[in-house]
């Protein structure tokens, strides 16, 4: 029987944590690519994912990692993601595709465009799961099945590059969905990025001698507050305009809960709570 085709020959893969690790592990689950070469500044990381088995090759130097590759996948801190298309904008092959994965897209598309030399192509991505854990010794194959992928294409978007990416995604298990840029940063700062601050506020708000009877709502609640905070604090500056949108809309709710309280008007809050909840049971 003879299997699928290759996407690509030799995919290098900048910062191998948990998407980047987990994005190599799925890559060569599915055989994807020949050759799977990480780079990390950290010399342990890159260790690690060897170790792990999420890539083949370690490179102690971007440029060796670079080398011959026919898709670059960037999958580091979203400020960084910026610093790292400047960098790499002299080492890429004619034809490569260079595709990341930050939690923001607007900056890192814009920045991929101006920086990025006309004969390499970029595709904007975003994997919507991943952990509140951090590492590629938390990477996992199995990590994209029953996922969105939101691709964030512009007019300067090369259409078969994009297809390929697409293609990728949708054989280590995500269901694509392509949105603008800007309308994705919109969304995420309700999906995502809000939540996230949430639960940072409510373990910030919660005293220290109530900590020992938190129940598993309130785990479940707070999960992604033991995020890491450097990775938040980024993402919470590169999208800040929707972010503090997001968030006066949050507190609006949030001020009329207290008015109804104050007040001890249960109809209002029952009938606000309805809403809601309808809203929430028709997420599938």
């Amino acid at each position: 029987m003879i299997g699928k085709p290759l996407l690509f020959r030799k995919v290098a893969i900048i910062g191998v944590g948990l998407i980047g690790g987990s994005i190599g592990m799925a890559i060569k689950k599915e055989r994807l690519a020949r050759e799977v070469v990480g780079y990390s500044r950290s010399h342990s990381s890159v260790t690690q994912a060897l170790k792990n088995g999420a890539i083949d090759e370690a490179a102690y130097d971007i440029r060796k990692a670079l080398d011959g590759a026919d898709l670059v996948i960037i999958a580091t801190p979203v400020k960084t993601i910026v610093q790292i298309l400047s960098t790499i904008s002299h080492s890429l092959k004619r034809g490569c595709i260079v595709m990341d994965v930050g939690s923001t897209k607007s900056t890192i598309v814009q920045a991929a465009h101006k920086e990025l030399p006309p004969y390499a192509f970029f595709v904007g991505c975003h994997p919507l799961t991943g952990s509140e854990k951090k590492g590629s010794v938390h990477a996992n194959a199995e990590l994209f099945h029953d996922s969105i992928c939101v691709i964030t294409p512009t007019d300067k978007t090369n259409n078969p590059s994009k297809e390929r990416v697409k293609t990728l995604w949708t054989r280590v298990g995500a269901t694509v969905k392509f949105i603008a840029p800007a309308d994705h940063d919109k969304y995420l700062a309700y999906i995502s990025h809000v939540p996230h601050l949430v639960a940072y506020a409510l373990m910030a708000a919660l005293p220290d001698d109530g900590l020992s009877l938190a129940t598993p709502g309130l785990k479940d609640t707070t999960r992604i507050a033991a995020s890491d905070p450097e990775l938040w604090a980024d993402i919470c500056l590169t999208n800040s305009r929707n972010i503090l949108q997001a968030l006066d809309d949050v507190i609006k709710y949030l001020s009329s809960y207290r008015k109804s309280i104050v007040s001890q008007d249960s109809n209002n809050l029952i009938e606000n709570f309805k809403k809601s909840k309808t809203r929430r049971d028709a997420i599938s």
